[in-house]
């Protein structure tokens, strides 16, 4: 038995992701994790890099795993809009995250939670861990950019049938907001990142 399944789950990508990532097709890399197929040496290195295990855990021949530095992403006190993330200066902090996040070529950001109209799921002084992505499916929350200025956290309500998106707050306080297809692209209003993980330091004042 072996430990593709484990090690792709833990990498956080489907069976469509890795195969195009390797080079064949889904029902082939399906037939190795199900162990209808045997793997070839050559693709087996290269999954073994991919998923960040040793090729003996991937044959189910040892639970040792691989020791993997982190990688390191900037928490920005700030996202301008028109700067390459790689170039903002408003650097507070870091945060690790696990080499699995970035199989496929993710790239990642944080961003410090500002204000109170995410209050209660996010709060001032909270890290949000960023996927970089120009798109978005309706419902999650994002870091987007409204009008040129910083990017705002909100959620994201997109209907497809009218071409418009809603920002909405998560405090009742503060009121949603709509923007048509003629708004979005003359203000403009487009996606930095969709929010894939919360960071809160237990006890901060």
């Amino acid at each position: 038995m072996n430990n593709l399944k484990v090690a792709r789950k833990a990498s956080n990508l489907t069976q469509v992701e890795v195969a195009a990532i390797i080079g064949l097709s889904q029902p082939q890399y399906s037939a190795w994790e199900s162990g209808r197929s045997k793997i070839d040496n050559v693709s087996l290195g290269r999954l073994a890099e991919l998923f960040h295990v040793t090729t003996d855990y991937l044959l189910g021949k040892s639970e040792a795993v691989k020791d993997i530095e982190p990688i390191r992403v900037p928490v920005l006190g700030s996202v301008p809009a028109g700067i390459p993330l790689e170039a903002v200066e408003d650097i507070i902090d870091w945060e690790e995250l696990p080499q699995s996040m970035a199989a496929g070529g993710k790239e990642f950001f944080a961003l410090e939670v500002k204000g109170d109209s995410m209050y209660p799921d996010y709060l001032p002084g909270d890290t949000v861990i960023v996927q970089k992505t120009p798109v978005c499916i309706s419902g999650d929350d994002c870091v987007v950019y409204v009008n040129g200025y910083d990017a705002t956290l909100k959620q994201v309500k997109l209907n497809e049938q009218e071409h418009t998106m809603t920002l909405v707050p998560r405090n009742p306080s503060y009121p949603p907001r709509t923007f048509t297809q003629e708004e979005i692209q003359s203000l403009p209003v487009s996606i930095a990142g969709v929010v894939v993980e919360l960071r809160r330091k237990v006890g901060r004042k």
